[in-house]
């Protein structure tokens, strides 16, 4: 395997990934889903082992930020709110 400068953050169904990729690039991380049932099917495969789940890879160098962003939507989902939407109310 070759050496990659991405690691994964977070595996999860669609909706939860939306969300952390929609903060992600609010604040200019570029992540990278990687959906492997979806490319199962399109090669002809069928299914994946757990429908649904994605994967989310981010750069070595966005990592903490990344992380940070994870964190809060998983442990404080009531509390946390998006960063576009306070940098609108600002």
């Amino acid at each position: 395997m070759t050496d990659s400068n991405y690691i994964k953050i977070f595996t999860g169904d669609f909706i939860i990934v939306q969300r952390i990729i929609s903060e992600l690039k609010a604040i200019n991380i570029n992540a990278v889903v990687k959906d492997s049932t979806e490319s199962a099917r399109l090669a002809g495969f069928g299914g994946g082992i757990i429908p649904g789940f994605q994967e989310i890879f981010v750069n070595k160098d966005e990592l903490d930020k990344a992380i940070r962003i994870v964190e809060n939507i998983l442990y404080n989902p009531m509390k946390y709110s998006c960063l576009s939407c306070r940098r609108s109310e600002a």
